[in-house]
């Protein structure tokens, strides 16, 4: 791409046209043109159109310069899109796309297909061996129809615009190349001391760009306040019209009582430095190790007297004095006009050194589709040239053919061609008895698998429920000594209860793995990804089963079952990680493609006494760890039983696809109680005592809701005080998995082959069958 010779930066403000024009000269940024162009009215007036008076002044502006053969760059107001900064983990940087795709899906409040968005990684970061390391991405968006509504001027004034930046960036690409520029040279970023940054107050008509900026990162807000709003309250407080009140504003050192408008102004000076403090504030909390050096006041608004110093006196930082730009130069520059608005072309020139490609940020919100419609206008003449020559050139072969073929002998064509139709019709009797061939061959085989698989089909769906039954939860703990609650509690009771077992059938399994079905997958994925690594460097992991003692861990629930903080929800510790770590199981995870089942287990558990493996946690633990990491041993004919994996049994990708909260109330009835007490003729029957169906005493794991009494089981033997329920905190859960049906004489194949790739020294016995190794 050719380099660009001239560039013009325009800035749409809402009192007025800024614009200039930019080239470089030996490696400086030199201005040669500027206009300023201020509008009738305000665009913000009630009574103003703000369509129209853009439009009169763009063709004001092509009335007095030319934008043939430059390239445009234009800026849209802070508060017109959406800027947001995040540091990815230390990853492999070319996954740094992968990560910034979730990242937008997750950051941006609207659909991907209805904004426009770029994203740049900051200057500072680093990268090594391929790692990159303490780096922050910028993210950038805007609604395509706020996009559109900022271009259509343009495009009616027949301006093709290349460049769209937000204002605020703009200003940052300002400030770093030309105020902070001797500070970064020849230093790397420390992103534990961190240089100096500065506070940039762009203040506008209606609202003031707030940035703060090292040179290296930066941080933006639009606070709603600019000069419009002095003049606002100059008319509420002196009854004036909005013109004189503008004219008074711009004139105060020559009004005839400059303190009593000072005064009307006061309230709006303070609004401005409040929100300048509480951006300030939010900005160091979020940001720690920034140290603020000083404020730049730029725009037209900051001729108002005595504003530099009430922000500097009320702020506390120093206003850093700004009388010109540092390395810009132009004969333009010594104009009274261009020193009169100085103040207010920082965007532009921000905007001129983004097209002359010496900014630091170059994310551009022009839409794709107009960039490729005008890469194909621009090609359009030489694919018409490149056309018009390969006619040419057919034309020429053309009469060049006919002239041989009217000076050979007819009779040598006629006898070469009959001898060409002979060899084609050899050739083609040769393809159809090959492909004939071919046919049988394949039904031969397709008949041999299908006499070959039936055996092994049959034994598919009672593998699968095995492979299911041993990821199901056992204890060998709870025996028939066990089975009455006061003994084992239910909290304690591993054990997950299936209620039923559904299975659906899918042609491709892909229209299965929808967004939001991706989206808990990887959650639980990545929270088996953290066990796993625990276990592999031997950390330690929550338990299986609670304290055999009976009493409860750090943290567990009170003694009436709810939870910690009062609710019956799963109590779940956020440690910030689940995002991150969903990002990077996104970019190692392939999705299933495909014919398969989709099999499905409605279930509940008890086992909810402690916080860090109730609820989903205990699923996760048991059922998903299982069917992702498990093996299953199979029955083989001919041989002693195989230890197969999850995956090669094509079993994957389980997930909670329906997780409730703990019912902290559910109880179990007693059936002991409930059968003695039907013996004796009901509830109330004999030797239960008036206010049975009170609470009775707690029993040691379990908690009451009434009690019974009753006979003895012997002659003599004294009644016995037993309990009509247990409490059962219950959790109800519907897990989803995958199955693509892999058989099992293809899963002794692989294995055979796998074991031969291992060993290719060894040579293999056809009739031996491959072990669990």
């Amino acid at each position: 791409m050719a380099k660009v010779n001239a560039v013009w930066g325009l800035d749409i403000g809402h009192s007025a046209l800024k614009a200039m024009r930019c080239v470089m000269k030996d490696g400086e940024v030199v201005v040669d043109a500027f206009d300023f162009i201020e509008y009738p009215k305000i665009l913000s007036q009630p009574e103003a159109d703000p369509d129209e008076l853009i439009q009169d002044a763009l063709e004001q502006f092509l009335s007095r310069n030319s934008v043939r053969g430059d390239k445009v760059a234009i800026s849209v107001p802070g508060q017109s899109g959406l800027a947001k900064f995040f540091k990815p983990p230390p990853v492999d940087a070319k996954k740094i796309p992968d990560i910034v795709k979730y990242e937008a899906r997750q950051q941006i409040p609207f659909d991907l297909q209805d904004v426009i968005w770029d994203y740049q990684r900051m200057a500072g970061g680093q990268e090594v061996d391929g790692f990159a390391l303490d780096t922050e991405v910028g993210l950038f968006a805007m609604k395509r129809e706020q996009v559109h509504k900022w271009l259509r001027p343009f495009q009616k004034a027949r301006i093709e615009v290349d460049i769209v930046q937000l204002s605020p960036l703009s200003i940052y690409n300002f400030i770093t190349y030309d105020q902070l520029a001797e500070g970064m040279e020849g230093q790397e970023f420390d992103p534990d001391s961190p240089p100096e940054s500065v506070v940039v107050l762009s203040m506008g008509t209606d609202s003031t760009d707030l940035v703060v900026t090292n040179g290296y990162r930066v941080w933006q807000r639009s606070i709603p306040l600019g000069g419009n709003h002095f003049t606002k309250q100059l008319t509420k407080d002196l009854k004036l019209t909005f013109a004189k009140a503008e004219h008074l504003k711009r004139n105060a050192r020559e009004a005839e009582d400059p303190k009593t408008l000072f005064q009307a102004m006061r309230p709006v000076f303070n609004d401005l430095v409040t929100e300048v403090q509480r951006s300030v504030t939010f900005f160091q909390q979020i940001d720690r190790k920034a140290k603020i050096r000083g404020i730049i006041v730029l725009g037209n608004t900051t001729k108002l007297p005595g504003l530099k110093q009430y922000l500097g006196k009320n702020l506390g930082y120093d206003v850093l004095p700004f009388e010109k730009f540092k390395r810009l130069s132009g004969e333009p520059i010594s104009t009274p006009s261009f020193k009169d608005n100085s103040m207010s072309f920082g965007v532009c020139y921000g905007l001129c050194l983004q097209a002359l490609e010496e900014s630091s940020l170059t994310t551009n919100l022009v839409p794709r589709e107009i960039l490729t419609e005008r890469l194909i206008r621009s090609k359009k003449p030489w694919t018409v040239a490149g056309v018009a020559l390969l006619l040419l050139a057919f034309s020429f072969n053309y009469f060049f053919i006919e002239n041989v073929h009217k000076d050979t002998r007819q009779d040598v064509w006629e006898s070469s061609l009959n001898k060409a139709k002979q060899v084609e019709q050899t050739v083609s009797t040769n393809k159809s008895t090959d492909g004939q061939k071919v046919s049988q061959l394949e039904f031969v085989k397709t008949l041999g698998e299908q006499v070959a698989g039936n055996r092994d089909r049959r034994l598919t769906w009672l593998e699968l429920l095995k492979a299911v039954n041993e990821s199901l939860p056992h204890n060998p703990e709870f025996g028939p000594g066990h089975r009455y609650p006061n003994d084992y509690p239910y909290t304690k009771r591993p054990e997950l209860y299936v209620d039923y077992v559904e299975s659906k059938y899918f042609d491709d399994l892909s229209t299965y793995f929808t967004d939001e079905v991706k989206k808990k997958y990887l959650e639980g994925y990545g929270a088996i990804k953290e066990r796993e690594k625990a276990l592999a460097e031997n950390q330690p992991v929550p338990p299986v089963t609670p304290p055999a003692d009976g009493q409860p861990v750090d943290g567990a629930p009170p003694a009436d079952g709810s939870a910690p903080d009062g609710t019956t929800g799963e109590a779940v510790a956020a440690d910030g990680t689940a995002d991150a770590n969903a990002a990077a199981a996104e970019a190692e995870v392939t999705w299933p493609t495909g014919p398969g089942w989709v099999i499905e287990l409605k279930g509940h558990h008890y086992f909810n006494g402690d916080p860090r493996t109730w609820g989903a946690t205990h699923v996760r633990n048991t059922l998903l760890w299982n069917l992702e990491k498990g093996t299953v041993a199979l029955p083989v004919p001919g041989s002693e039983p195989v230890e197969f994996t999850m995956k090669e049994m094509g079993i994957g990708f389980p997930l909670i696809a329906v997780s409730s909260e703990i019912d902290q109330k559910h109880t179990i009835k007693n059936p002991e109680a409930e059968q003695s007490a039907q013996m004796a003729g009901g509830p109330g029957g004999f030797g239960m005592p008036p206010g049975a169906q009170g609470p009775g005493a707690q029993l040691p794991g379990a908690r009451l809701s009434g009690s019974a009494t009753l006979p003895g089981g012997a002659a003599g033997d004294p009644p016995k005080e037993v309990p009509l329920s247990f409490k059962a905190p219950k959790y109800d859960f519907v897990v989803q998995f995958c199955w693509q049906e892999t058989l099992l004489t293809k899963r002794l194949d692989e294995r055979k082959k796998l074991e031969e790739e291992q060993n290719p020294t060894t040579e293999a016995n056809p009739d031996d069958v491959v072990m669990n190794p």
